[in-house]
């Protein structure tokens, strides 16, 4: 298990309150079924390319909720599970909240929606742990906008909003210890869009025939 702050500790107990109990909105209703949404299934064309490659087998969807991998229709086009999308043969799901806790080191790593549910002073030490677990390709978004639930204490359950630059400057830097990791890095600002920055490795930054690396985002719409 990770060494986080007590703040983060607690957080996770909130979690796990709400993912049993229910949790409330800013506009007042009350949410009984938490965290259930398959979040990738909106970026599932975006992440397509990057995940399908042939030498991506396993992966490990870190703060997956309630994801399921095996269910139909994760691509309503074809009716296709998520597994079967994306041509997997196994998947893990790491979700503290619901104490699935076995971390499984992959080929890919997914962590979607998960970044910005963590105190701030914890977010390094949860970035080192998505890399160290990942042997190939990771995968991450994050939002950079208030969330609608509420923590039962009444703070808004985004506790950590930074801008998209932000997060990508933790990443990066984050990166250079593990050069030959893939990174997809998407940053949404509203539930539906935001920036995709350019995959990279870091590797291949040493290797560029100059030394300034651009910073390339586009703006994207998942659906």
């Amino acid at each position: 298990m990770l060494k986080l702050s007590k703040k983060g500790t607690d957080l996770i107990k909130y979690y796990k309150r709400m993912a049993k109990e229910g949790y409330d909105r800013i506009d007042g209703i009350k949410v009984q079924s938490a965290y259930n949404d398959f979040e990738l299934q909106k970026f599932r064309n975006v992440v397509r390319h990057n995940m399908q490659q042939e030498e991506i087998k396993t992966v490990l969807d870190y703060g997956g909720g309630g994801s399921d991998w095996d269910a139909i229709n994760f691509d309503p086009v074809t009716g296709k599970s998520a597994k079967e999308f994306f041509n997997l043969e196994e998947v893990n799901t790491f979700e503290p909240a619901r104490s699935l806790l076995k971390k499984v080191e992959s080929d890919c790593v997914v962590c979607v929606d998960v970044l910005e549910h963590i105190f701030v002073a914890d977010i390094a030490t949860v970035v080192k742990d998505l890399f160290k677990l990942s042997k190939k390709l990771l995968v991450i978004n994050v939002a950079c906008y208030k969330a609608a639930a509420l923590l039962p204490n009444g703070e808004n359950a985004h506790v950590t909003v930074r801008n998209p630059h932000w997060w990508k400057g933790v990443v990066d830097t984050i990166a250079l210890d593990y050069k030959d990791v893939e990174v997809m890095l998407i940053c949404s600002t509203t539930f539906s869009s935001g920036i995709i920055f350019k995959t990279f490795k870091v590797s291949e930054w040493y290797s560029a025939s100059k030394f300034s690396i651009d910073v390339e985002g586009a703006m994207f719409s998942p659906t």
